[in-house]
């Protein structure tokens, strides 16, 4: 059905212009869940009691002209590390099996006050700390592209939702990468917000310090209406967004070392894309990111380990090992070390603050490989460190940083180009990244 693939801005506005009733719609994706192959790889579990009864709501709305938002009656799917009342929530491990929060996370309060629809929630990295979206202990979603790789993570049932057709939109949590990796592996736009902007309350954590919510969609126009209602703000003004006189910086070094051939290909043409467009672009390093990367070890996994120590302890072995021994080493590092790194890395801040100031954001390759084969991450533990240390590495560069990021799909498969911007950015990035798309489309 055509349904299926269209932009969730796109179904907002046939319900709005009365060519779509919102039950319909629903009952459209509900049986594609039930019809699909992958569903049980997709989605932890479906909520499809709430979603009718949403969208009964949204069909009587949509009839008395009283729509809540351009998105009222779009149904929508949840990462299961947001609280959603009397549905389990277990952030994709058995630590957590039959967790069943009393009230919504306030992002999901949110968004049901816009209008939109719960569809139920989906699969994820054990605790949400991997970035290649294999999980052997709940599910590990196929990528859209490669059925027998995985689909990235730790957001991996967010995407594969909207990839498949079984959401508009998925909503995930980006700490080092979660949602970027999973958009670019499926060819999607993915937004991290800025710390501390988008509630954390009723979200299950991994580092608070770092943890942000972000929604997965097909278009960047959907991105900016799920933001706002995430927040229950207005969304972006994208009128009028154009490349011309924009100033991109492209940051080289660190981003492109041992960077795979497709996602460089991917890259540089849509920067040639970009160029042809108006922009202007410049290639450049900034001295502080290869430091800053440098601490990612004690800063993730301390905070990490010390949040959720006392849990993992006290029954290790329903844990994944591979994700139990990187919460483990975050047990390497003394308190006088972690303090120091963050001393450290306000000061990396600034700076790279202080060295991009003159652009209107920072390019680079969302990921510098192609997903990784599901059956060697299964059997070669050296092969899944060093992979998941890849997958992440260029997009931790704006978690560390502090940085609002979308990220937009190339043309190639699996592969996407990141702009990046100063916090709390995300309204210009979205504008720039509708004129981005268009021109990469």
């Amino acid at each position: 059905m055509e349904w299926l693939s269209m932009s969730a801005g796109a179904l907002g506005r046939g319900v709005g212009a009365g060519k779509i009733d919102p039950v319909d719609l629903c009952d459209a994706f509900l049986d594609a869940i039930d019809r699909h192959k992958f569903a049980s790889r997709i989605y932890a579990r479906t909520t499809p009691d709430r979603a009718r009864t949403e969208a009964l709501a949204a069909r009587a709305r949509a009839k008395e002209g009283g729509r809540l938002s351009p998105l009222d009656g779009v149904p929508i799917s949840w990462k299961d590390l947001f609280d959603s009342a009397g549905v389990a929530t277990e952030s994709g491990s058995a630590l957590l099996k039959g967790r069943v929060p009393d009230v919504d996370a306030a992002v999901l309060s949110n968004a049901t006050a816009a209008g939109l629809v719960c569809l139920g929630k989906t699969h994820q990295t054990e605790l949400a700390f991997s970035g290649l979206g294999y999980n052997p202990v709940t599910a590990s979603p196929p990528c859209v592209n490669d059925y027998d790789a995985v689909s990235g993570g730790s957001s991996s049932g967010a995407a594969t939702s909207v990839a498949f057709g079984l959401a508009a939109i998925g909503i995930g949590s980006d700490t080092g990468g979660s949602v970027r990796v999973p958009a670019v592996w499926n060819d999607l736009v993915g937004l991290k917000t800025t710390s501390g902007r988008v509630s954390l309350d009723g979200v299950v954590p991994l580092c608070p310090r770092f943890d942000t919510v972000g929604p997965l969609t097909r278009t960047v126009e959907d991105a900016g209406l799920m933001l706002a209602a995430l927040e229950g703000g207005r969304a972006a003004d994208l009128e009028g967004a154009r490349l011309e006189g924009s100033r991109f910086l492209v940051l080289e070094s660190v981003a492109f070392d041992d960077i795979r051939d497709a996602p460089r290909a991917g890259f540089e043409g849509a920067v040639e894309r970009l160029a042809t467009a108006g922009a202007q672009i410049t290639r450049g390093v900034v001295d502080v990111v290869a430091p800053a990367l440098d601490l990612s070890g004690v800063l993730f996994a301390t905070e990490a380990y010390g949040t959720w120590k006392d849990t993992i302890e006290a029954n290790p072995d329903v844990m994944f090992a591979e994700v139990r021994e990187r919460f483990r080493g975050g047990a390497a590092f003394s308190g006088t070390d972690y303090v120091a790194a963050w001393q450290a890395l306000e000061r990396y801040r600034k700076a790279y603050l202080a060295a991009t100031e003159g652009y209107d954001a920072v390019l680079v390759p969302t990921c510098p490989i192609l997903p990784p084969n599901l059956e060697r991450l299964a059997s070669d533990s050296a092969f899944f460190v060093a992979e998941n240390l890849m997958t992440l590495r260029n997009t931790r560069i704006g978690n560390l940083m502090g940085l609002a990021v979308l990220t937009l799909p190339t043309g190639v498969p699996s592969t996407g180009i990141s702009m990046m911007g100063p916090p709390g950015s995300e309204e210009r990035l979205l504008w720039l990244g509708t004129a981005a798309e268009a021109a990469l489309t």
